[in-house]
């Protein structure tokens, strides 16, 4: 008897949940506030954020396509042109840095190509 009291109590708390958020889902639809989460003293807010997108592609037509097609996905042309010249093992630092410690999803294949365009784009130290 015991366990059914358990299987009918955590079904009926499982029930509940599920009407619970079923309403706040409808709820949230109609409701424009973003959710918020308070725990501990701290509240924690969604919110939506809408970047700037750019078709921009870096120039050096098939020399550029390793970069275009694994930098782009996190930097803007714009910003890694503004790069100060680094040298191609400055470069292969960096390049490095990002699949490691940013988990950049960069082929080991592209690197060689990356590293040589970023390398070449401005004069090297």
């Amino acid at each position: 008897m015991i366990v059914l009291n358990r299987v009918l109590f955590s079904g009926a708390v499982i029930g509940s949940c599920l009407v619970l958020i079923a309403g706040e889902t409808a709820a949230r639809a109609a409701d424009t506030t973003p959710p918020t989460v308070t725990a501990a003293g701290v509240t924690l807010t969604s919110e939506s954020v809408v970047l700037p997108g750019s078709a921009e592609l870096f120039p050096g037509g098939t020399a550029a396509q390793a970069t275009n097609a694994n930098c782009l996905t996190c930097h803007s042309v714009g910003m890694v042109l503004n790069q100060p010249p680094l040298s191609k093992a400055a470069w292969q630092a960096e390049v490095t840095k990002m699949i490691k410690l940013y988990k950049a999803p960069i082929s080991e294949a592209d690197v060689p190509a990356i590293v040589a365009y970023l390398a070449n784009m401005k004069e090297n130290p």
